[in-house]
């Protein structure tokens, strides 16, 4: 598997005071990489640096072989996709335009951009909100127009091609959505690790994550505690002295990955 991403003694923070330190992590094309940790643990700064919008403090990120710093912004944006935790729109955009958003850093055409809307569009269920204006959407619904903006930006010229190479950066991806959607979330990820594109996401529902990561990379006071599978992390003693509660774990009964419970 060719590594993809790179992170070496990264650091990251704010006005000079890191909030990230010494980050050391490789990515391989089709891995799906969950973040773990409590609140300001450094999850959405760690993705924030991965997708460039934040300037390490020290160390460097590394994407397909050449510093993140050295990539030019368009062609940064034809490779990395990022969703963050809030997204806000004040302007009365219908469904359909903010989606073509993604598609601005690319020049494969209208025909190209028009399928690929139109498959990402079905993906998110979200063809029949086409025409609606975005800001009278619930919030479930603007969640999955937003990720289909971003999976439309992952995709150069057809929503079938190959996506090695691509690297999909999800803060909370499944915040307001029900479980239809939620589900539809994790055969779309899926789908996506399987056609070459690494995946790198934070999710407070374990249960999701534990069903969708190859690893973990568990996150406390800024820096790296563990990086391991998801069978390996999630036990009780180690969940438990991470957040400081009792939790239960159990293998799912059909998978075998584990799922975690509140004790009481």
């Amino acid at each position: 598997m060719s590594t993809l991403l790179e992170a070496r003694h990264l650091s990251a923070g704010w006005g000079g005071c890191a909030v990230l330190s010494d980050i050391d992590l490789d990515l391989g094309a089709g891995e799906v990489l969950g973040l773990l940790g409590p609140n300001g643990a450094g999850k959405s700064t760690l993705l924030r640096a991965m997708a460039g919008d934040l300037a390490p403090l020290a160390g460097e990120l590394v994407l397909d072989g050449r510093p993140l710093s050295a990539w030019p912004p368009q062609a940064r944006a034809r490779r990395v996709a990022y969703l963050p935790q809030a997204s806000s729109l004040a302007f009365p955009f219908t469904v359909h335009e903010v989606v073509m958003l993604g598609r601005l850093p690319h020049d494969a055409g209208r025909r190209a951009d028009d399928a690929i809307v139109a498959a990402v569009l079905a993906w998110t269920d979200t063809t029949h909100l086409a025409g609606r204006l975005y800001t009278l959407l619930s919030g479930g619904e603007q969640q999955r127009v937003q990720l289909a903006r971003v999976l439309c930006q992952l995709m150069h010229s057809s929503p079938e091609e190959p996506l090695e190479g691509r690297l999909l950066l999800l803060d909370e991806p499944s915040a307001a959505l029900d479980l239809r959607h939620q589900q539809l979330l994790v055969d779309t990820v899926r789908d996506l690790a399987r056609r070459g594109c690494t995946v790198v996401l934070s999710l407070h529902d374990l249960n999701l994550l534990s069903s969708l990561a190859d690893r973990l990379l568990v996150l406390a006071g800024g820096a790296c505690r563990a990086l391991d599978t998801p069978a390996a992390l999630l036990t009780c003693e180690f969940l438990g002295e991470l957040f400081g509660t009792e939790l239960a774990v159990q293998p799912h009964p059909l998978k075998g990955y584990p799922l975690v419970f509140p004790l009481d």
